[in-house]
Parts: structure tokens; C-alpha cells; sequence
């Protein structure tokens, strides 16, 4: 396994689960300082970043894209791949494709989070997640077919999505689909919401997951919670997996204090690394 850090491009989400917003090229400086092995991106859109510029910055710090998030389609948008509206939908869709394109052209997997959208009622989630396999299905095959990469999506607490929740059942829908390339995204701090057994609830998904959210209980830094890491971190090791563990945290009390309490978390946890 491999360490990430977050970085934000939108103001809009300054408030938000990301430790650095300072720009990209500071962001990356900082995390090749620490020992980091990666970033993670939230930007405003795919056109808001150049991707040989993105190169050459991960060049210059020695640092690898773990993957790029869509939430800013909904933060500034307010755009999902449910929406009942046609339009908006294809707005949605076209959003996340055009991510797919930035963040495969480098190597890594587009994450759908806060896009996925939520039912308008209970009655109509079935419905709704027909709707969500029916848009997520294309786009997957468009990150294998063009650049060999999954497209992530990330089970959310229940107070963001009435959608996909748990990461148990995410991952049985998700072998109901025609699309053998999608992903789960394994967030922790969302886990700890929702299951019942962070780490039984990782050894029933597999395979599936493809990335982590390295997060404690307060989404902050790993090991300022009560969360336990250390048994999600140990199934994680039991079904093989050897992706990155991204912080998405809060920036508390400051961005480099979470950057290297996370680091630190991140060695006592993977101490091979």
C-alpha cells in the first residue's frame, strides 16, 4: 500500500475533507517534503488543469496521481448522474467523462462521490440506482477502453447519499452491472458510519475495492479518532489489496500538521513502507 494526500483547486470547498488548497505546485512540494507517494486532486473541472503541467509537477516532486474527484460538478453545478433532468444528466455525464480523460491520460481512475446523487424518496431508489448503473456503466468502459483504469465509485454516509451507503452492499450491486470495471472506494471515515465491521465489511468487498480514503472517525488525521484503523488496515493487507490509503481529512489544526500526522499514522500502519 501507498500513501496520498488531497488537494483541492475550489474554492467553493474550502470548508471541506482536503489538507491542501494552496495550489498544486504547493501542494505537491509539501508532500514530496513529508514522503508522500502521491496526491489526490479535487479541481473545479477537467479544463481547469493542463495535464502536461500536472506531469511535469509530479515529475519535478517525484510524486504519482492516485486519482481526480468529480465532486466539484456538484459543489459548483449542482450536478448529478440521477438528475431527472436530461439535460443536466448529460451535463453530469460529459463532466465526469471529461475527468476520466485528465485523470487516465496520467494513470489514474476518476472518483464519483457526491455526483452519484441521491433518490428523491425511498420508494424510488431502486429506480434511482437502475438510473446510476445505467450512466456509470459507459463511462467505465470509456476509463478501460481508453486508458486501462477503473472509475471509482464511493459508498457515502447516509446523510449525503440515500444511495449507496455500505460497502458490502455497494459491492453486490455492483455484480449486477454490465460493467466489470468499476471500483469501490473504500472511505473510512464513511465506514464508520455506516458498517457494522469496518474490517469484515472490507474482506466481503475484495477485489472490488480500489481505493481508500484513510480517514478517522472525526475525518481527521488517522490516529485522532477512535476508528479502527488498524483492523481495516489489516483486512485491507488480507485480501491483497495494494492501492493508495488518500487522506480526505479535515485540515486540523492546520494543513501540515494533518499532512504529517497522517504520514506518521500512514507508517505505523503499512510500517513496510
Amino acid at each position: 500500500m501507498q500513501s496520498a494526500i488531497t488537494v483541492s483547486l475550489v474554492p467553493e470547498a474550502r470548508q471541506g475533507p482536503f489538507v491542501f488548497h494552496a495550489g498544486l505546485e504547493d501542494a505537491c512540494r509539501r508532500a514530496s517534503e513529508l514522503g508522500f507517494d502521491a496526491i489526490e486532486i479535487f479541481p473545479p473541472s477537467a479544463s481547469a488543469l493542463k495535464r502536461d503541467e500536472v506531469a511535469a509537477l509530479l515529475a519535478k516532486y517525484q510524486l504519482r496521481l492516485a486519482a481526480v474527484g468529480t465532486g466539484a460538478g456538484w459543489v459548483r453545478e449542482q450536478l448529478t448522474l440521477v438528475s431527472p433532468d436530461e439535460t443536466v444528466r448529460g451535463r453530469a455525464v460529459e463532466f465526469v467523462r471529461a475527468i476520466i480523460d485528465l485523470a487516465g491520460a496520467l494513470g489514474a481512475p476518476a472518483i464519483v462521490g457526491s455526483m452519484q446523487g441521491r433518490a428523491a424518496s425511498s420508494d424510488e431508489r431502486s429506480a434511482t440506482l437502475e438510473l446510476l448503473g445505467r450512466t456509470l456503466c459507459p463511462l467505465a468502459e470509456h476509463a478501460h477502453e481508453h486508458y486501462g483504469v477503473p472509475l471509482l465509485i464511493e459508498p457515502l454516509n447516509r446523510y449525503e447519499t440515500n444511495l449507496l451507503n455500505e460497502v458490502p452492499n455497494t459491492a453486490q450491486w455492483l455484480t449486477t452491472l454490465p460493467s466489470q470495471n468499476l471500483r469501490i472506494l473504500a472511505d473510512l471515515f464513511h465506514m464508520n458510519i455506516e458498517e457494522a465491521d469496518m474490517a469484515a465489511s472490507i474482506v466481503e468487498a475484495g477485489a472490488l475495492i480500489g481505493h481508500v480514503h484513510f480517514a478517522d472517525s472525526n475525518r481527521q488525521a488517522v490516529g485522532l479518532g477512535h476508528a479502527p484503523i488498524a483492523d481495516a488496515v489489516a483486512a485491507l493487507k488480507q485480501v491483497g489489496y495494494q492501492g493508495y490509503l488518500s487522506a480526505e481529512i479535515f485540515p486540523r489544526p492546520d494543513s501540515d500538521t494533518a499532512a504529517r500526522q497522517t504520514i506518521e499514522s500512514f507508517r505505523k500502519c503499512v510500517p513496510s513502507s
